[in-house]
């Protein structure tokens, strides 16, 4: 492995995990998972699996305390 492909992959996982931290979900993972394990389903768009992650995190209508 070169110097730049290590570099490489350290950053795209260092990005990852930050997405992660922050609460953005990754959509390339996503992608990936779909149309290796769901071929028959289509993939979502951007938006769409965007909003389907801010839905499932916080839900419709739900209120927080804090």
């Amino acid at each position: 492995m070169s110097l730049q492909s290590a570099l490489t992959t350290a950053w795209r996982r260092a990005v990852q995990t930050a997405r992660l931290a922050i609460g953005v979900p990754d959509y390339d993972t996503y992608v990936r998972h779909v149309r290796e394990h769901h071929p028959e389903r289509p993939v979502m768009t951007y938006p769409e699996f965007f909003n389907e992650r801010q839905q499932a995190r916080y839900g419709k209508g739900r209120t927080r305390c804090c």
